[in-house]
């Protein structure tokens, strides 16, 4: 019997390195890029990412580079870098891959564009496919179940390419064809986990989170509709499913942000401070102005945007509280 095919993971930050370690459960050469040669060299000489995901023992299968020039010749590419620089370590490449899986999420800054605009500008002979759902990086890599939606924009013929490769007894994939949807779910849902951990922080109650997830799910398909998202998308795995699950537990690291806020913390001395991205800090305001643009009613991210820009916790929740009152059918919320 042949020995699968390798995989690649760009990015040794927590997801990455989880990735990879699922990806090598059933001996699957895994090759993971890195851009400190401190995390290089660890995981290869001690099966280790120390920094980044301390709690699992890596499968001897994964090796590490800093030279992107090592997966010419890979045909499967998971792109876990921090959304802000996808567009930059994807035009690095000398030569693109078959298919490159997005795994990041955000929005870009600056441009506005989600993840797989940037991907096909700076890798245009790729097929892009986005994996995105409620994941936690030490349960993943722990091999405890997961699923996610694998959405492809080259239809079922990825799928049967891509779903071999990925697919885990405890790692489920389910397949979608919008793309743009398993994206949005994954950025907007940041940005209202930072909201989450400031309700956490300021001590409101489950009362106030519950009610918060809920409409901050309607500003999601409020703005997933405008762009071409599909319903059923956002209700799914990467939408609703991840709302819930990063909205729920320190262990995200956009709550954990937000519950610091809460607590009375400075956004710009906490971010400095993080050694692992709040992807939703950098979201949030792009999100914004694309919600303007296009007249869409989002009172939580905008509130959110407010805290980041230093507005005082108390004082940004109610204004939230006293809007007018409305209906919960259609705009605004």
């Amino acid at each position: 019997m042949s020995r699968p095919a390798p995989v690649g993971v760009l990015g040794a930050g927590a997801w990455g390195t989880a990735l990879a370690q699922m990806l090598a459960s059933d001996g699957r050469e895994v090759l993971i890029w890195a851009l400190e040669p401190e995390v290089v060299n660890e995981i290869n000489r001690d099966h280790r990412n120390t920094p980044y995901l301390p709690s699992a023992t890596l499968n001897p299968t994964i090796r590490a580079t800093g030279r992107l020039a090592d997966f010419a010749g890979i045909d499967i590419v998971l792109a876990v870098t921090p959304a802000q620089h996808l567009g930059n370590v994807l035009g690095q490449m000398t030569t693109a891959p078959r298919d490159l899986v997005l795994c990041s999420k955000g929005i870009e800054a600056g441009s506005g564009r989600l993840m797989n605009d940037v991907a096909q500008e700076a890798a245009s002979s790729s097929e892009v496919a986005v994996l995105s759902g409620p994941t936690f990086a030490h349960e993943v890599a722990a091999g405890l179940p997961t699923a996610v939606t694998l959405a492809c924009s080259g239809g079922e013929a990825q799928w049967d390419r891509l779903a071999p490769a990925i697919a885990r007894p405890t790692f489920r994939p389910y397949y979608s064809e919008d793309v743009t949807g398993a994206e949005i779910g994954g950025s907007i849902k940041n940005v209202l986990a930072i909201a989450c951990g400031v309700v956490e922080g300021l001590g409101l109650g489950q009362n106030a989170r519950a009610a918060l997830i809920a409409r901050g799910y309607a500003e999601m398909l409020r703005f997933g509709e405008a762009l071409g998202a599909e319903r059923d998308t956002l209700a799914g795995l990467c939408g609703l499913g991840d709302l819930v699950l990063t909205c729920s537990s320190t262990s995200s690291r956009n709550f954990s942000l937000g519950k610091a806020l809460g607590e009375g913390g400075d956004a710009g001395a906490l971010m400095a401070d993080r050694r692992t991205v709040a992807e939703g800090a950098y979201t949030a305001p792009v999100l914004m102005q694309l919600a303007q643009q296009r007249d869409i009613a989002m009172p939580i991210v905008a509130a959110v945007n407010a805290l980041l820009g230093g507005a005082a916790p108390g004082r940004v929740v109610q204004e939230l509280l006293s809007r007018p009152l409305t209906t919960e059918r259609g705009e605004p919320a």
